[in-house]
């Protein structure tokens, strides 16, 4: 999958006749250069993390490792599962960096997206690794103590936690999260606050808030998305989509983020990934039960596998998780015309998305297939233009 991946990437094939209706020559071409040394970087990321622990785990380095970290943990179980995480948390998070830098900041900076200093980029950077590493690391001595506890039912106490948290996490994201990287403030403009609550009402879905945050900081991109759960639900507008695209346009996407509320997106995606998470569970339990003869031990150098798998499966998933949510884009797509009746508007939003954000609006159907969590700008105007005609 890799080297497909890697392959049409390189090489994406001819361009569909219909895409010169909306996109130039040069939009095309650039969206392909931009998305092309992203893609490369992912992968080979990918690719290395996943040798590093392939040679770690099958040539009997992990076993090295641990009979170091048991050394310098004076023979502590927990002290040493606590030092071969973290050591195995560093060295991944130095394979990444490179490809991280080059991809999140130079390349954007390259291209006139980001609006970051280094010493920014750096500070979001280590906010997000120490809360990664905090969660991490409480995640593995939880599953370590479950092991221990239920030898032979662990995984379904595994794939509970990891449930629970799910939830967890869409409710309080949100609200504790999300601020500690961006500033969040109602939005202020009447005519968008009157279009909001206009629309909310036809559609029956109470809004609480539609929230503007301040992405102008960190990049010039526009984008807008849906959060939360109950009350922490919400509509959040970057401050760069209001600025520069029309009140038609944003519209259209306040109408696309109140249809996925209406069709139960986030409910439905949190069951899917409830449901997907057990099977992975149960899975990992056959998998080291198969193959790690003192599975009952616990012996720490077992995080090394467990990552391995959780990395290869998760690679191996990329394409049912976006057919999943390609058609939940579908869906509220369809039905944010139908609640706004603007065909044009819609149209519009998708054509100067694509264009100022430098999407690969000609993919090759692999990389749709396996990388596109939305339906290309293309297959999404023809959506729009298809449901605009049978609305009455």
């Amino acid at each position: 999958m890799s080297l497909l991946y890697i392959w049409f990437t390189l090489f994406p094939g001819r361009v569909a006749p219909e895409t010169w209706q909306f996109f130039t020559l040069e939009q095309v071409n650039w969206g392909r250069q931009y998305n092309r040394v992203l893609r490369i970087l992912f992968v080979s990321s990918f690719l290395i993390q996943v040798s590093f622990l392939t040679w770690l785990v099958f040539g009997g380095r992990a076993v090295q490792v641990l009979h170091w970290t048991q050394r310098a943990a004076g023979g502590s179980y927990w002290g040493s599962l606590v030092l071969f995480f973290v050591i195995l948390w560093l060295v991944l998070r130095l394979i990444d960096l490179p490809f991280d830098f080059l991809g999140s900041y130079y390349w954007q900076h390259m291209w006139g997206f980001s609006t970051q200093t280094l010493g920014l980029w750096l500070q979001d950077y280590v906010k997000s690794s120490s809360l990664n590493l905090a969660l991490a690391s409480a995640g593995v001595v939880l599953l370590f103590l479950a092991m221990g506890r239920w030898p032979d039912t662990w995984w379904l106490a595994g794939a509970a936690f990891i449930s629970v948290w799910l939830l967890i996490q869409t409710l309080l994201w949100p609200v504790i999260i999300s601020p500690l990287f961006n500033c969040f403030e109602p939005a202020k403009d009447p005519k968008i606050v009157n279009m909001v609550q206009e629309m909310s009402q036809k559609a029956g879905l109470p809004v609480d808030q539609v929230l503007v945050m301040d992405a102008s900081r960190r990049t010039t991109r526009a984008n807008a998305y849906f959060t939360g759960l109950g009350h922490t639900k919400r509509i959040v507008l970057y401050d760069t989509l209001l600025e520069k695209y029309s009140f038609q346009e944003v519209r259209a996407v306040v109408a696309h983020e109140m249809s996925h509320w209406s069709r139960g997106h986030i409910t439905r995606g949190l069951a899917l990934g409830i449901l997907g998470n057990f099977f992975l569970w149960g899975t990992l339990f056959l998998l080291l039960r198969a193959t790690i003869p003192m599975m009952y031990s616990r012996p720490p150098h077992v995080w090394a596998v467990v990552l391995l798998f959780f990395m290869l499966t998760s690679f191996v998933s990329y394409p049912l998780q976006n057919y999943f949510s390609r058609n939940m884009e579908r869906e509220a797509d369809q039905a944010a015309v139908m609640l706004t009746g603007d065909v044009p508007g819609a149209v519009n939003l998708q054509v100067n998305l694509a264009a100022r954000n430098l999407s690969d609006v000609a993919p090759a159907p692999f990389i749709q297939w396996f990388s596109y969590s939305h339906p290309p700008a293309l297959t999404r105007i023809g959506i729009i233009e298809a449901t605009g005609a049978k609305s009455p």
